[in-house]
């Protein structure tokens, strides 16, 4: 996965947009973020804080663990899974630009001690192989189409007995030609699983109890409720942010509503476990 091609999704270009969300807030500069505050804007999967203490309850997560968020993004989950749970969580981020601003947002939320920040690849291996209890993924695998590498270096990352929670897509239906290229020129998402798929390539890198849930209905009206809530802001919202932005937030939020509108596109939560 090149860290510079996912720019392409507007969702990850001009990252710094968080601090004037901070800013207009009434959060100064540089100064202390409550949790409460910043988990408005630095959630960019679907459900925000909610689908998180999923996750954590899913895998009973408690603070004697040590967990893995992959594809950690603003740092939003990591910092809401250290602060419920109170263990120990490394976020592993792809990208140069979002995992410098998520280190600054951890220390000035006052997590720096429990959140440790990494700029990697998890297809090159994980921070500490074999050292965690628990991996977290939300849309993240989605961006790569190494699905039997990306379930091997996963696994490897956990201790036996360890879990991973995901939540992703699926190909639900069968998309078609122009669905695919707005997948892959506006989500950077070339290849989708089906459940199937999934399960197989799953035990085949050593996974076993798999529990897959469907989303799909859930994500779609969740989609198109961000969608319509965006462009119903959009004064304010191009005030603050820009035009450009603004625009190109729309048009990414507008085509992944359209995507699951059609059927094809599905969403799902997973856990799998390590022998």
């Amino acid at each position: 996965m090149s860290e510079q091609a996912i720019k392409s999704m507007k969702l990850y270009s001009r990252v710094e947009r968080v601090y004037a969300q901070l800013r207009d807030a009434g959060i100064a500069d540089d100064g202390p973020i409550p949790l409460d505050v910043l988990c408005r804007f630095d959630q960019y999967h679907y459900d925000g804080v909610a689908a998180v203490e999923e996750g954590i309850a899913r895998l009973a997560l408690a603070s004697h663990h040590r967990a893995l968020d992959v594809g950690s993004g603003l740092g939003g989950p990591a910092r809401i899974i250290a602060s419920r749970a109170g263990c120990e969580v490394t976020a592993l981020e792809l990208q140069p630009d979002v995992h410098e601003v998520a280190a600054r947002l951890t220390a000035r939320a006052g997590l720096a001690d429990l959140v440790r920040h990494r700029q990697g690849d998890i297809l090159e291996g994980a921070p500490a192989p074999g050292g965690f209890d628990a991996l977290f993924a939300w849309l993240v695998f989605l961006h790569i189409p190494e699905r039997a590498r990306l379930y091997r270096r996963c696994h490897e990352a956990l201790r036996p007995g360890g879990a991973m929670y995901v939540e992703d897509y699926f190909e639900r239906g069968t998309l078609t030609d122009a669905e695919r290229g707005t997948l892959a020129d506006k989500v950077y998402c070339r290849d989708l699983p089906r459940l199937d798929e999934l399960r197989r390539d799953l035990a085949g890198a050593g996974f076993a109890e798999v529990e897959i849930e469907d989303v799909t209905a859930f994500w779609t009206e969740h989609v198109a409720e961000r969608a319509r809530s965006w462009r119903a802001g959009r004064e304010r919202e191009a005030a603050l942010h820009g035009e450009e932005v603004f625009a190109g937030l729309d048009d990414f939020y507008s085509s992944i509503a359209g995507l699951f509108r059609g059927g094809n596109l599905g969403g799902m939560r997973l856990v799998a476990r390590k022998r």
